[in-house]
């Protein structure tokens, strides 16, 4: 399921919507100065210093267009997007991989290309024009760095039994995050049979699900947890508030450490109440402003090539990328089949 690797040396709280949204096509719907995000979690800051806190601050100040957040899983936004379609709420979706393709296939997004996302890679957006990345990423997995100072280097090493109820990793098929833990093991251990053999074993370790890979760091931070999942820009933003937070990457014994590519992917739903208001935000998102300030804010990476972040923050991501191993997943593939993926995860782990 998953394509050819090739080496990289460098890489440079839910708000419940308040009140009911006019049907799309009224003229109090497309007249009101309010936008609806719904989005996976990652890039609202805990204290309100993410990269969305700042960018939906000054969209705010520049249009007089309100910003109505709602967060969780990228499943889960999804599934929440689909059941209201009759009755559409969202006017962007912001998920990330396999998810956003999901939005796609299932007829939730409508075609528009934000100014700006002619600068983003051909892969980090789609060819009809539904959908393209805001904020790149990587996925990885966070330590305590107290209690660990040194990761373990390889998958195996978490079968260790110093990790029972210590370890943790968000629930595949609901978490963006938790379905890119299956994806990088059938990568790693060469297939899908002997990554859910590997998973399998590790259950007896695992403290169970969690519909939400940014409830677990604070667990890590806090050392309630050893090791949990996550990806590069959550964990980066947090670690300015949870010390101990380190970042790194499993290998299969023997091999190299990898990841891939994650990321925060963004879409028109189709039928939005404020189609004309959610344009502006995606195209105020791909802004050379708001691109800018992705490492520096929000600890990603720009969705646009030709922002080239120099600042601290991008100097320290691109060392913390230094030797990982880059490979790109099928995401067609994984889109057709993560029903079957995710049952197969389901048997393997009795979950």
């Amino acid at each position: 399921m998953l394509t050819h690797a090739k080496p990289i040396a460098a890489v440079i709280g839910a708000l419940a919507l308040t009140a009911t949204l006019t049907a799309c096509g009224s003229s109090a719907a497309s007249d009101e100065k309010a936008v609806t995000v719904y989005s996976a979690d990652g890039l609202k800051g805990e204290a309100g210093d993410g990269w969305y806190d700042k960018v939906f601050a000054d969209f705010e100040k520049q249009t007089g267009i309100k910003v109505k957040y709602v967060e969780g899983g990228s499943g889960e936004m999804v599934q929440r997007a689909l059941r209201e379609k009759s009755n559409t709420q969202a006017d962007v979706l912001v998920t990330l991989p396999p998810f956003i393709q999901q939005a796609d296939s299932k007829g939730l997004l409508q075609e528009y290309r934000p100014k700006g996302s002619d600068r983003v890679n051909g892969g980090d957006k789609s060819g009809d024009g539904t959908w393209t990345s805001v904020v790149n990423n990587y996925f990885g997995f966070v330590h305590n760095k107290k209690e660990l100072p040194t990761p373990p280097k390889t998958w195996e090493e978490l079968l260790d039994a110093k990790y029972r109820d210590r370890l943790q990793y968000s629930t595949p098929g609901v978490a963006g995050d938790g379905t890119a833990v299956l994806i990088k093991a059938m990568h790693d251990f060469g297939g899908q049979q002997p990554a859910m053999e590997y998973l399998k074993k590790l259950q007896a370790n695992n403290v169970g699900p969690s519909s939400s890979t940014s409830k677990l760091a604070p667990k890590v931070d806090k050392g309630e947890l050893l090791v949990a999942n996550g990806d590069v820009q959550m964990n980066f933003a947090q670690a300015r508030s949870m010390p101990n937070l380190g970042i790194w990457f499993p290998a299969k014994d023997g091999g190299e450490p990898t990841t891939f590519a994650l990321p925060y992917a963004a879409g028109l739903v189709d039928g939005a109440p404020h189609t004309e208001n959610g344009k502006k935000l995606l195209d105020f998102m791909l802004s050379e402003g708001a691109q800018r300030e992705v490492s520096a804010i929000g600890g990603g990476f720009p969705a646009r090539t030709d922002v080239k972040a120099t600042d601290a923050n991008a100097i320290e991501l691109a060392a913390l990328m230094e030797g990982v191993e880059v490979f790109e997943p099928n995401w067609a593939d994984i889109d057709e089949n993560l029903a079957v993926l995710v049952d197969a995860w389901k048997s393997a782990t009795g979950s």
